[in-house]
């Protein structure tokens, strides 16, 4: 089993860094005139990738540590 979690965990790192990348790839886009526009009209597009990939990375993070918790329990 052991064998099996450590890849998930190569795995789930590497969708953690490409959903930070992607997320800030998104924040950089963000122009000057998205963020002086008015409040009231919504998210732009942008804005809402952002939220999406903060999201994204969260959950891989949060399914990381589960998979790293049950390696530790199979290790006692």
């Amino acid at each position: 089993m052991t064998y099996v979690l450590i890849p998930i965990i190569a795995v789930l790192m590497i969708m953690v860094v490409v959903s930070l990348v992607r997320g800030i790839i998104a924040f950089l886009q963000s122009t000057k005139a998205d963020l002086e526009r008015d409040p009231g009209t919504g998210a732009t597009e942008m804005q809402l990738m952002q939220n999406r990939m903060m999201f994204a990375r969260i959950k891989y993070q949060a399914l990381a540590v589960v998979v790293v918790a049950l390696l530790l329990a199979m290790a006692r």
